[in-house]
């Protein structure tokens, strides 16, 4: 499949088979988020990968408020990755943030997971980004040191069900020339 194939085709998948991923589908995953660009090539994200179902559990009935979606598929899936920031790493020259963005690792961060998704999907698995949890929990279960932060995580395996495309906006929606607007 061609990276516009996957990138037109990757949705958000929220139940999995139990079936294992292949070490080498593991390492291409992985190798995929360590050649994300980032920052000045600060790489100032981290991930802790989850096989334990126990963990997994935990996180599951410990992190998530109300009914958020995701919750069965960090269960049911056989890995949750968990996607870290480092901060104060990102955007910073000489001890300085050098824009009014200030911290970069958010961006970077979600970039690294982005190439995580989709060479997931390009090896037939599934995943779905999430971000709506208590972090600091999450940080708290997972031994996360000060001055890293849990930014997002995904449950990873092959899709049980797959939805359809939610609706997009049209391109003159969001794409202006030379100037803001129409």
């Amino acid at each position: 499949m061609n990276v516009i194939d996957v990138i037109m085709e990757r949705r958000s998948v929220r139940r999995f088979k139990a079936d294992e991923i292949p070490e080498a589908d593991m390492a291409k995953i992985v190798e995929a988020v360590r050649m994300a660009p980032s920052w000045a090539n600060t790489q100032c994200w981290e991930f802790i990968i989850i096989y334990d179902e126990a963990i997994r559990t935990k996180l599951s009935e410990e992190i998530f408020p109300g009914g958020n979606p995701a919750k069965k598929g960090m269960v049911e899936a056989p890995v949750v990755v968990v996607a870290l920031g480092k901060e104060n790493v990102a955007g910073v020259y000489d001890g300085n943030f050098i824009t009014d963005k200030g911290d970069w690792f958010m961006y970077d961060v979600g970039i690294a997971m982005q190439n995580l998704c989709l060479a997931a999907k390009g090896l037939g698995l599934g995943t779905v980004h999430v971000g709506a949890f208590d972090a600091k929990k999450a940080e708290e279960i997972l031994g996360v040191p000060d001055g890293v932060r849990v930014v997002a995580l995904t449950p990873l395996g092959y899709p049980a069900k797959e939805g359809g495309a939610p609706p997009r906006k049209e391109v003159k929606e969001f794409v202006f020339k030379n100037k803001y607007g129409r």
